[in-house]
């Protein structure tokens, strides 16, 4: 097992950095009540981690006479405006970005949010914040997609593999693996299997950089011993057969 810090810790950004779901919930119930439009608490949940763009479209799908883009665009509005009423900061999140960056390790945000919400919250950590942020309209594919994981290592000039990603749905732990990194499932508002990360805890409060490590070593350790398996296996696969000419 290794000690070392990681290359990078890519941070997804609502229900892990912020606690922003339950406004995302209420912004879907009050646009929908507007179009007399059936929703549940539980089509709300469904919708964690996924795109803004799918949202939309399953929105005007239930009745929401809008653009997808109108409704992306309205539910952004809406989430900004009443997040800043108080920030709902996870507990034990703040404490380790910054202390990330008092150790040297640099961190990105990886949202499927809009940009223009994504910086909003990343200035408030201002100096000892996140030195990339990668939002869903940057990118191509949303997650489960690995695009937007894979653009934020990149733009850090990082190999994703030595990286530490941080996620609280499956959607986004999906995501998070196929990149490749090494990746901490925070369960908040939907339930992640048991298995389906490589670290699984019930909160970052208490966390510190050095516990971060310590819970990532393994994995990385078993990361490495794949990737060293794999690699065996296709030059084994290149040599030629008994009896080859």
């Amino acid at each position: 097992m290794t000690s070392e810090l990681p290359a990078a810790v890519l941070w997804d950004m609502d229900g892990t950095l912020v606690d922003t779901e339950p406004i995302w919930q209420r912004s879907q119930m009050v646009l929908t009540a507007q179009y007399d439009a059936p929703w549940t608490h539980e089509d709300g949940l469904s919708l964690v981690g996924s795109g803004l763009e799918r949202s939309g479209e399953i929105l005007r799908e239930h009745g929401v006479d809008l653009t997808v883009e109108e409704i992306v665009e309205w539910m952004t509005t809406y989430v900004v405006e009443h997040m800043h009423d108080a920030m709902p900061w996870r507990p034990g999140a703040r404490e380790l970005v910054e202390e990330l960056h008092d150790r040297g390790v640099p961190t990105a945000l990886v949202t499927m949010s809009r940009r223009r919400m994504a910086v909003d919250v990343a200035e408030l950590l201002g100096a000892r914040g996140f030195r990339v942020v990668v939002a869903g309209d940057d990118v191509e594919h949303a997650k489960p997609h690995p695009e937007a994981y894979l653009r934020a290592a990149a733009e850090l000039g990082v190999d994703p593999a030595r990286c530490v990603a941080i996620e609280d749905s499956p959607t986004g732990v999906a995501a998070a693996l196929a990149s490749g990194a090494v990746t901490v499932a925070v369960e908040h508002v939907v339930p992640i299997a048991e298995g389906s990360a490589d670290v699984r805890l019930e909160s970052l409060d208490g966390v510190d950089v050095d516990r971060l490590v310590a819970l990532t070593a393994p994995a990385f350790s078993a990361h490495a011993a794949a990737a060293t398996t794999a690699s065996s296996g296709a030059a084994a696969a290149q040599l030629p057969g008994e009896g080859a000419r």
